[in-house]
């Protein structure tokens, strides 16, 4: 059971084997249609490798030998995505108060048998087994993210449905969408098309880039929910907007001077795109009330297609935004996410601000403003820039 990822905090193993077998069935309770979409899950999944059958069938008195029982319980847990795995000889069992705790431990009974069986082709040459014990398990942090920048590199739908099938395995249960950045908006806004037409062409080195419809976006998401997985959508502001404000004039603060030819310049409003690596050089003009109109329009369109109860304010690297035109364009933005409906996260940088109640900081560049956020009463998303390791 030392395969197991992240290590359960409960397991007493009895040294045998279960032995999974052609006759194999998977049984549930009756009159559960989420207990029976995870069943249906687990089958797909062992179906492939195993050539088995694994039909998904309503509990009987008498259970075939070297079946799978899948079933809620009425205990009090530590967490809601808790479950007990009993296997034996005989038989698996495994409950849960939640759907979200079966799913998680569906998970483990996945890696708790031989590697082969995530294969996507048959394997005839497999021992189908799996050590016998009771694990019991629940999650130590509340919040297990991960974040993917489609922004400077652009991922296809089936790509990110990939990412979300790998944190599933894992018992990651918070995806977290960078959709917006310099280098290109990925996100259709129906009120502002050109944010996609023209902001989503470019990324990172050149490249066609791309962009998600409100469709794609929320078959993502329901993609997602269906693997317990909530999806937090990020648009970067005031900085890392270069995207946007390459697509529409009217969220620039003044003319740019640019040369075109030696002694041949001109003034437009409008940055060219960007496919640079650098930040920082770029920022919604805060005194506008256009640029504000703009951020209501996209977190409203934005929250009515995610039911996950957060949305992502960036805020980070901000350099060209006065501290003085930052504190308050901060607050001003969570008054929009909060009238919308949707809890505030941010990363660490606007701590510096009033913050919104029920607010969430992402601590990844300054422990100081970290505390910041605790000193206002929030809650903090641990994901420090420093422990991460380049390979």
């Amino acid at each position: 059971m030392e395969s197991i990822i992240p290590k359960p905090q409960s397991v007493v193993s009895t040294g045998k084997k279960f032995i999974l077998t052609k006759t194999v069935g998977i049984f549930i309770e009756p009159n559960s249609e989420e207990v029976k979409s995870i069943a249906d899950y687990l089958a797909g999944k062992l179906r492939p490798s195993t050539g088995f059958a694994f039909p998904v069938m309503e509990i009987v008195d008498d259970i075939t030998p070297g079946s799978i029982v899948i079933f809620k319980s009425k205990a009090g847990l530590e967490s809601g995505e808790d479950y007990e795995l009993n296997i034996s000889e005989d038989v698996i069992k495994l409950s849960s108060s939640t759907n979200a705790g079966l799913f998680r431990g569906v998970q483990t009974i996945r890696q708790l048998l031989p590697p082969a069986v995530e294969s996507s082709q048959l394997q005839t040459d497999v021992a189908w087994t799996m050590p016998t014990g009771t694990i019991h398990d629940f999650p130590n942090y509340q919040w297990r993210g991960m974040m993917l920048d489609v922004s400077r590199h652009f991922f296809s739908v089936d790509e990110v449905k990939r990412l979300i099938d790998e944190m599933a395995y894992y018992k990651l249960n918070v995806f977290h969408w960078h959709l917006s950045d310099d280098q290109g908006w990925r996100i259709e806004i129906k009120s502002w098309p050109n944010l996609t037409a023209h902001g989503g062409t470019t990324q990172v080195g050149g490249g066609m880039g791309g962009f998600y419809t409100q469709e794609q976006y929320k078959d993502v998401v329901k993609y997602a929910q269906e693997r317990y997985i909530t999806v937090v959508p990020e648009i970067d502001m005031p900085g890392h907007t270069n995207a946007a404000l390459a697509s529409y004039p009217e969220l620039n603060c003044s003319e740019q001077t640019i040369k075109l030819n030696p002694g041949n310049e001109v003034k437009r409003k409008v940055p060219g795109l960007y496919t640079g690596i650098e930040v920082g050089f770029s920022t919604l003009c805060t005194s506008k009330e256009t640029t504000y109109q703009f951020i209501d329009d996209v977190v409203r369109e934005l929250a009515a297609i995610t039911p996950g109860p957060y949305l992502h304010i960036g805020g980070d690297e901000s350099h060209a935004t006065k501290k003085e035109d930052y504190i308050p364009f901060v607050k001003r933005v969570q008054e929009i996410v909060t009238k919308h409906g949707k809890k505030v996260v941010g990363w660490d940088e606007i701590a510096i601000s009033s913050l919104a109640p029920n607010a969430m900081a992402q601590v990844w560049a300054k422990a100081e403003n970290g505390k910041l956020a605790i000193a206002q009463g929030a809650k903090l998303i641990m994901s420090p820039a420093s422990k991460l390791i380049s390979i």
